[in-house]
C-alpha cells in the first residue's frame, strides 16, 4: 500500500470501453450520497471482490474508476445498515477495516423518513451490529435535527433521550447537527410542497439544545460531537466532529503498520509515549490502551472537498446521487424520486454491474 494520498494512477478501461482515470483510495466512504448498505450492499461487496467500481462525478458527469487494491478502510454510512451483517466478515477476511456511521433518528410521527424501518426494528439492529463488531465501530448520528411548526426542541431531546437510553453501553459516540434547509434549495421546495413548515435554528436555540443534552449525557458519557457547525458548543462537552476520523481509524486498525504509515502514526508503549510526543511538534496521541498509544507525527490530510466547516480527513466517496430509496424529507441528495426508482430498477437487474445504476 503506498503511503502516498489517493489519486491517479493511470488511465483504464471500463466494462463499456471507455478510457477514465483512476484513482487508489486509502480510505472509502460509503457514502455520502446514497445508502449503500440499505440498498446496495450486495453490489458494494461483489465490487470489493472484483477489485474496482465506477464513479461518475454529479457535477461534470465524468466517470472515474475506483481502484481497491490499496484500500484498508472504509467508512459505511446508513440508516439501516441491517443487510451489512451478512458482508462484514469478508472485510475481516482481507483486513479491511472499517466502521459505521448509524443515522437513527425517531420521526415517526411525522413520517420525515417513510421508507425506513420501524423505529424498534433499528435499535435492534444497532445493538446486534455493536455486539458483532464493538461498540467502538458503530456511531451514532441524530442527524438532522428537525424544528418545525409542531416539533420543538423539548420534543426533540426527549426522543433523543429515549433513543440514548437504548443505545447506552452499545456505542462510544452521539454525533448531532442541526437542518439547514436554506443551504439547498431543493430540500426547501420539497418541503413547501409537502406542507411542513420548518423552523430555522439560532444560535439561542443551539445552546439551550447542547445545555439540555450535556445535561442528558451525564448518566451516558457519549463522547457528543457536531457535524460541519460553526458553533462552538464546547463549553458543555460537545466538540467539532470528524466524521471520516483518523483517531478513530487508528484506535480500530493499530495494528495496519501501512495504514497507520499513510496516517502518520507511531504506536509505541505507554512508557515509549511521552518521548515520542516531546519529540514531534504539536502531536496528538490515542489511547489504544492501558499499555499502547498512537502518536501522530504527521497530521493526516483534511478532505478539501467538503463543506467548510467539515473536520474530515480525506477519503473517496463511492455513492451516486439520486440511487436512495428512504425518501427523507431534507434529503439534499434526491432530485426527483421517479428518477431514484428508475435507477434502482437498473441495478436490480444487474446488481454485479460496474456502476451503482447504470444511467449514472
Amino acid at each position: 500500500m503506498p503511503v502516498s494520498d489517493s489519486g491517479a494512477s493511470g488511465a483504464k478501461q471500463s466494462a463499456d470501453g471507455n478510457t477514465m482515470r483512476e484513482v487508489c483510495p486509502v480510505i472509502v466512504s460509503a457514502s455520502r450520497s446514497t445508502d449503500i448498505p440499505a440498498f446496495y450492499a450486495d453490489w458494494f461487496f461483489t465490487r470489493i471482490e472484483e477489485g474496482y467500481s465506477v464513479w461518475t462525478n454529479p457535477f461534470n458527469r465524468k466517470a472515474m474508476r475506483v481502484s481497491y487494491k490499496d484500500t484498508a478502510f472504509i467508512v459505511f454510512w446508513s440508516k439501516n445498515p441491517k443487510p451489512l451483517l451478512n458482508h462484514l466478515d469478508k472485510l475481516d477476511r482481507k483486513n479491511i477495516g472499517y466502521y459505521i456511521q448509524y443515522t437513527l433518528n425517531n420521526y415517526e410521527k411525522e413520517k420525515f423518513e417513510p421508507n425506513l424501518p420501524s423505529y424498534t426494528e433499528r435499535i435492534e439492529t444497532f445493538c446486534r451490529l455493536s455486539e458483532k463488531i464493538g461498540k467502538k465501530g458503530v456511531i451514532w448520528r441524530n442527524d438532522p435535527l428537525m424544528l418545525t411548526s409542531e416539533l420543538g426542541t423539548d420534543e426533540l431531546l426527549r426522543r433523543l433521550e429515549r433513543t440514548g437510553n437504548a443505545l447506552s453501553g452499545y456505542t462510544e459516540k452521539l454525533v448531532v447537527s442541526f437542518v439547514d434547509i436554506n443551504s439547498y434549495k431543493n430540500v426547501k421546495n420539497k418541503l413547501k410542497r409537502k406542507g411542513i413548515i420548518y423552523k430555522d435554528w439560532t444560535d439561542d436555540t443551539m445552546i439551550k439544545f447542547a445545555k439540555e443534552l450535556s445535561i442528558l449525557n451525564k448518566k451516558w458519557n457519549y463522547d457528543i460531537s457536531t457535524c460541519c457547525e460553526e458553533i462552538d458548543l464546547s463549553e458543555y462537552g460537545i466538540q467539532h466532529n470528524k466524521c471520516i476520523d483518523d483517531h478513530l481509524i487508528a484506535k480500530i486498525s493499530y495494528n495496519d503498520k501501512k495504514l497507520m504509515d499513510y496516517l502518520g502514526f507511531k504506536i509505541c508503549t505507554a512508557r515509549e509515549a511521552p518521548l515520542l510526543k516531546d519529540m514531534t511538534e504539536n502531536a496528538d496521541s490515542v489511547v489504544i490502551s492501558d499499555d499502547t498509544y498512537a502518536i501522530q507525527v504527521k497530521k493526516a490530510k483534511k478532505d478539501n472537498g467538503q463543506r467548510k466547516n467539515c473536520g474530515c480527513i480525506k477519503s473517496k466517496d463511492i455513492g451516486q446521487y439520486n440511487t436512495c430509496k428512504h425518501f427523507c424529507v431534507y434529503c439534499y441528495a434526491n432530485n426527483s424520486e421517479r428518477e431514484v426508482l428508475e435507477n434502482y430498477t437498473l441495478y436490480c437487474k444487474n446488481k454485479s454491474n460496474e456502476r451503482i445504476a447504470e444511467k449514472a
